[in-house]
């Protein structure tokens, strides 16, 4: 911390919001002219890198400063237990906490929300009513019971499918509005804070206000094109190049509306005279296929279009430029402690895994990635922070989902396939590695092939090799490679065992016929 140091924290999470879909980083459609303006005054990192593909794994890194498979929370454990988390920390210093959010990830139940004072989850589907009543009582009886507990992270993600119904169409209504008046309240009634914000339009179904789907989808009906990644992954579904527009001017649209709420709140900081003693970042958890790959959303791989991601920080020590050197979202939990003058590292309960403050990990910090300086045992500190590190473990309620749409269209999909795959990857700006446990290992020369199209893992090329030895180093330090493929079957038979009352909530939700 500088004498300069902001006394306050925005930090903007984009969910699933690709960094080639942005005016700022050289996107041909305007997008975000206010991140633009943004840009003007922030950092703008061209290689910013999240720690996994989708949501729930990336925010518990970002709360916790540690990498998926130290913090545990992924959809085979849709938890944060037993880690001290960032807003935990900012409350015990003093700081007024909040987090803000329309994802059906970031609740109370998954624990992402740990220390926040204020909170609100603004997913339609999702009333504080109804998480005290019938699923409330649901999510006990499963975690009550170990037969159970692996059904848990379906009520996780029960909103994240009745979205799927519930938030399309002609009765559509984006909440990322209330999301941010309710942040604008929040920052007016404080002194100092941590505000955090997930904003949930560009995630799949993408249903945009009318006023930004006529800018970029003019004509294009949103419940006409495939809003359903599941089908389309499991070869249910064909997608031709003039529907991918379709769905492409449909996510523009929706970037568009974050880009305008964004410049609101920026607006309102700025003419409350909150702006220069606000540090404030903005990036993306993870981003988004169209098609690349033969994929649509963002699982089952780890290319660039999902993990290099958008990131800027706007902080009196940093320069207002674009940077080229490689940086981690996991970094961002040491930079906000380090603007806020806090060490952090201790327990909120006890026995809580708890990480304090390591300036080789901040931005703000002479000593940045200069990982030969760091004391502790963070398995990602190789080689003097070239390499970002990735890690993805089956997304088992996208998986079931994804063989019920296969089932149905006649299609028995591989056990060899990249469906039922774990993945890790080691990347530096030039090369990247992945390590997969049922199909072969993928490297790219991502400074010559930047859309990953040719797979050279068994190539002789000194930065491929040097990338997988760094991804090694990685998995010895983190608990060993996963090479023992897990079993295909996601299916769960204790779904009989459940009392009625549960088997209608998940009945409702579209989980069981």
């Amino acid at each position: 911390m500088t004498a300069e140091s902001p006394e306050n924290v925005l930090f903007v999470v984009m969910d699933t919001v690709r960094k080639d879909h942005l005016t700022t980083y050289g996107y041909d459609r305007p997008t975000t002219p206010g991140l633009d303006r943004f840009a003007d005054e922030a950092t703008v990192f061209e290689q910013a890198v999240a720690p996994a593909p989708w949501t729930l794994p990336v925010h518990a890194s970002l709360f916790t400063g540690m990498y998926p498979s130290q913090h545990g929370a992924d959809q085979e454990n849709p938890y944060l237990e037993g880690a001290t988390t960032l807003a935990e920390t900012l409350s015990a210093a003093g700081y007024d906490t909040a987090c803000y959010s329309s994802n059906a990830w970031i609740t109370p139940y998954t624990h992402l929300t740990d220390g926040f004072a204020e909170q609100d989850n603004f997913f339609e589907v999702m009333p504080g009513e109804f998480l005290s009543g019938p699923l409330a009582k649901a999510w006990k009886t499963m975690n009550d019971s170990d037969a159970l507990r692996t059904l848990a992270d379906k009520l996780v993600s029960l909103g994240n499918t009745a979205h799927e119904y519930l938030a399309g169409g002609e009765g559509a209504d984006s909440k990322t509005p209330a999301v941010i008046d309710q942040t604008i309240d929040f920052v007016d009634d404080s002194e100092e804070f941590f505000a955090f914000v997930n904003l949930m339009d560009a995630h799949l179904p993408y249903h945009p206000p009318e006023e930004y789907k006529d800018r970029f989808a003019p004509g294009v009906d949103s419940t006409e094109v495939c809003q359903n990644s599941k089908e389309y992954n499991a070869g249910a579904d064909e997608i031709d190049d003039d529907e991918w527009e379709d769905i492409s001017g449909l996510y523009d649209a929706e970037i568009a509306h974050i880009d305008d709420q964004l410049t609101r709140l920026f607006d309102h900081l700025k003419e409350t005279d909150r702006w220069d003693d606000t540090m404030v970042v903005v990036c993306a958890d993870h981003g988004e296929l169209h098609g690349e790959h033969g994929l649509y959303g963002h699982e089952f791989c780890l290319y660039d279009p999902l993990v290099n991601v958008p990131l800027m920080v706007k902080h009196p020590d940093l320069d207002a430029e674009r940077r080229d050197d490689q940086v981690e979202l996991v970094d961002l939990y040491h930079t906000v402690l380090d603007s806020l003058g806090v060490e952090g590292g201790e327990p909120a309960n006890p026995g809580d895994d708890a990480v304090g403050l390591d300036r080789t990990r901040s931005l703000l910090s002479t000593d940045y990635r200069e990982f030969s300086r760091a004391t502790n045992g963070d398995p990602g500190q190789r080689r003097d922070g070239e390499y970002a590190f990735v890690e993805y473990s089956r997304p088992v309620v996208e998986l079931k989902q994804l063989e019920e749409k296969a089932s149905s269209a006649g299609i028995t999909l591989p056990e060899d396939s990249r469906f039922y795959s774990r993945m890790r990857a080691a990347r530096r700006t030039d090369a990247k590695y992945v390590r997969i446990d049922r199909i072969p290992d993928e490297a790219y020369r991502i400074d010559a092939d930047p859309e990953e199209t040719e797979n050279v893992a068994d190539a002789d090329d000194e930065a491929i090799a040097e990338t997988e030895a760094a991804l090694a180093e990685f998995e010895d330090a983190i608990g060993g490679a996963w090479t023992d493929a897990l079993d295909t079957d996601v299916s769960d038979d204790s779904v009989d065992r459940m009392d009625d009352e549960t088997q209608d909530r998940l009945r409702d939700l579209g989980y069981l016929e």
